[in-house]
């Protein structure tokens, strides 16, 4: 399900051109509109045309709270209207130009593009550069999409428990750089506090049966199938009951060592239930996910880049056990294990399900961020290995994205989905001034 918004509209045109033909392009608009998923739109019906529109339509607007601001320019008009939206509403705007009609006695009938350039340069040089320019009959869904991104980004609360893994200081933020840039919010908490979390006995019995049914448990001591269970019930509780849209967890090296059980294969069942849950104390990594969710994207989760094959030309996408199960092949026996830890890293152990993927990573680094964005394809392997994984190829040598990874400087963990969600991201790059690496 994709993140809702609200997007405001309004049609500017100007009398000198044929405003009867904006006013019936802009009807039939509004009804298009109506039918895009989870958006709750605010319309100024009437077309924007004076100055004195121009302040009406901004005032009604101002107290909407809308994410987004659609300007179609139905005719060209006056250059004072956008700048009058643009000063009541301080989010991004689509400006949206429409394909010119046939003509109509030798004169030009909308000059809707003239508008739109005039729109463009306004605000370009009034500093603003948070607009997206189209010249068509529908919508850019895309840019629709980039707004749930950035609310949901700006609406979240990441807890971390613990801190960063040990030495992972490349996955470490800094938390009023991360709101200023997003809007998101971190909030702190201690590994005991979840590990001392109560939860009803209740609850447990049906984390271990649903684990029971999801994994071959064979390799598992009763001690580990129960704590596994309960750390399941433990950190859906907690992750609910302090409101949370995303919980980074410092997984090793106390975390086995003080609970008995590593959280991987608790985070692979809770995933899969649509929770957001980053290994290692990785914030921009549940970021990530967060933006991936947005989208409408299916259990995106946090991979290493873990191998390269520079002569077959393919990635293994590797972290130690916490894939969401719910993406497991079908083919393989999907398992629970403790290969680590000596003995008390409970993981899950399967092979990804093959199909085409989106990477990300939105990453902090010299006092700002950027987004690292890929398209891959997960293909059939063997389970040779313990953890969760899947074998991938680019549509470029891996060479190539393995050099941008480390040419960067990126951290180690990207969010990767299933389907293509790449355009979407870019415009939110370019909305939030962030370089993109691709």
């Amino acid at each position: 399900m994709k993140h809702p918004v609200k997007i405001a509209v309004v049609c500017l045109a100007r009398k000198t051109y044929d405003f009867g033909a904006a006013g019936e392009l802009y009807s039939k608009i509004r009804e298009d509109l109506k039918s895009v998923e989870a958006v709750q739109w605010c319309f100024i019906d009437e077309l924007v045309i004076s100055q004195e529109d121009g302040l009406a339509a901004a005032k009604k607007l101002a107290g909407e709270h809308v994410d987004g601001l659609i300007c179609i320019s139905g005719t060209f008009h006056l250059g004072h209207l956008v700048l009058m939206l643009k000063r009541e509403l301080a989010v991004p705007v689509l400006l949206w130009g429409l394909p010119e009609l046939p003509y109509n006695g030798g004169k030009i009938r909308l000059n809707s593009v003239c508008g739109v350039n005039l729109n463009a340069s306004n605000l370009y040089k009034s500093g603003f550069d948070d607009y997206t320019v189209i010249i068509q009959n529908t919508v850019d869904q895309d840019w629709i999409d980039a707004l749930r991104v950035i609310k949901a980004m700006k609406g979240s609360k990441i807890g971390i428990i613990g801190y960063r893994a040990d030495g992972f200081f490349n996955v470490g933020v800094q938390d009023n750089l991360l709101f200023g840039q997003t809007g998101a919010l971190v909030d702190h908490y201690e590994l005991s506090e979840v590990h001392n979390y109560e939860v009803r006995d209740e609850e447990v019995s049906r984390r271990r049966k649903q684990l029971a049914d999801t994994f071959d448990v064979s390799t598992l001591s009763e001690y580990q199938l129960d704590k596994v269970s309960q750390l399941s019930a433990k950190l859906d509780a907690f992750y609910h009951a302090n409101g949370l849209s995303a919980l980074a967890i410092r997984c090793w090296p106390e975390f086995a060592r003080d609970f008995g059980v590593s959280p991987c294969a608790a985070m692979s069942l809770l995933q899969s239930e649509g929770l957001i849950l980053a290994c290692e104390g990785d914030i921009d990594g549940a970021l990530s996910m967060i933006a991936h969710k947005a989208l409408g994207a299916e259990t995106p989760f946090l991979f290493d880049f873990s191998q390269v094959d520079f002569e077959q030309d393919f990635a293994l996408f590797w972290h130690c056990g916490v894939a969401p199960c719910n993406l497991w092949d079908g083919v393989c026996n999907r398992s629970l294990d403790t290969y680590f830890a000596g003995g008390k890293g409970v993981t899950a152990d399967f092979v990804l399900k093959s199909g085409e993927l989106s990477v990300l990573r939105i990453d902090s680094a010299r006092g700002g961020y950027r987004m690292f964005l890929q398209k891959a394809k997960a293909i059939p392997m063997e389970k040779l290995l313990k953890g969760t994984y899947m074998k991938v190829v680019f549509d470029r040598p891996v060479k190539d994205v393995l050099n941008l990874v480390l040419d960067n400087g990126l951290a180690h963990h990207s969010s990767v989905v299933y389907g293509t969600y790449i355009r979407a991201l870019e415009l939110v790059a370019k909305i939030k001034g962030w370089k993109v690496i691709c």
